[in-house]
């Protein structure tokens, strides 16, 4: 008798597989947080590794005073992308204000401060009634928008903010200061407050809800009711003041201002929401998430720098981690 030795073919993926897969997209996609806990714990072990004295007080003081103005900077870039819209002028709103808190840091910090303010709210307003009123895309107007400011400001640092380029005191301690010891920064503190409010917004408030149904369905929210010009025109000036305070804390760690300030801030602000779990499409995603991906970033900062990498090769890893992730994302949301 002769055995028939030819092996079986393959009749595709086992249906227990496919079932487990979809199980596990499913549960990756409504708890991305213990993934990207589980990541930064990693990150900082392999960092700790490559450099001892990363885990000291001082090594992840430095990762925390990094990751302050990126999780701001992405506070705002979550808000919008969860109306399926993202701020490309942000980290040059984030450099005006703080040019303008530079040039009147001489006349005391509580002016400094509110005029840096009002840069990012009328700056982000301006995006706002673009993207709501007129219905510019968001990248088109946001883009113009970066590109009217660093005109502005280029031609300004020339003439009317010809002077001082020194953050006042006060403002240097916010930026780059520490208390308890030298152990926990104040940008920390003010990143953690603005961090609550965030999360408020956006679980508790009508406006956190309006924010995901007018990214789930514009149309449907638009019936329901909702004056989507309304909620952008907020998320936008929202979005621009965060984007100020950035700034403001940007200015006060380095201790003086130049127009390049922010601009290495840009895709690292975009990288943090999209680490998050947060759609690029609208609808998904939450702050605590964006949390976790600055403090990744931040960590990531760290490793880079001491293997020596420069900061053009951090800047094309942030691009393929948006693209990679954005990617992944939409095949796991598939499998659903």
């Amino acid at each position: 008798m002769s055995v028939d030795a030819t092996p079986a073919l393959d009749a595709g993926p086992d249906p227990e597989q496919q079932t487990a897969l979809r199980r596990s997209g499913r549960y990756l996609a409504t708890h991305p947080h213990w993934v990207l806990v589980f990541v930064l714990i990693v990150l900082i072990l392999i960092t700790g590794m490559i450099e001892p004295n990363y885990l000291s007080v001082s090594g992840l003081r430095n990762s925390a005073l990094f990751a302050a103005p990126i999780g701001i900077l992405a506070a705002g870039q979550t808000i919008l992308m969860l109306t399926a819209g993202i701020d490309l002028s942000i980290a040059m709103i984030a450099t005006g204000a703080a040019y303008f808190a530079a040039n009147q840091s001489p006349n005391g910090p509580v002016l400094a401060i509110v005029g840096a303010l009002v840069v990012g709210i009328v700056a982000g307003a301006l995006n706002g009634v673009g993207v709501g009123v007129f219905q510019v895309n968001p990248l088109i107007m946001t883009l113009a928008m970066s590109g009217i400011l660093l005109g502005l400001f280029t031609e300004w640092a020339q003439t009317i903010f010809a002077g001082s380029t020194r953050m006042n005191d006060f403002i240097r301690t916010l930026g780059g200061g520490s208390f308890f010891g030298g152990r926990i920064p104040w940008a920390v503190v003010v990143w953690a407050t603005l961090s609550l409010l965030v999360v408020y917004l956006l679980r508790r408030s009508g406006f956190g809800r309006n924010l995901y149904a007018l990214g789930d369905n514009t149309v449907a929210s638009r019936l329901s009711g909702v004056r989507s010009w309304q909620v952008l025109l907020a998320a936008y000036t929202i979005a621009g003041v965060f984007g100020a305070i950035a700034g403001i804390l940007l200015g006060g760690r380095v201790g003086a201002v130049d127009l390049q300030l922010a601009g290495v801030f840009l895709l690292p602000s975009v990288a943090a929401a999209v680490i998050g779990g947060t759609s690029i499409f609208g609808g998904v995603g939450t702050y605590t998430g964006t949390i976790l991906g600055a403090l990744i970033l931040a960590v990531l900062n760290s490793m880079l720098n001491f293997l020596g990498v420069g900061t053009a090769v951090q800047q094309m890893l942030y691009g393929s981690i948006i693209i990679g992730l954005s990617w992944l994302y939409t095949r796991i949301a598939a499998t659903q």
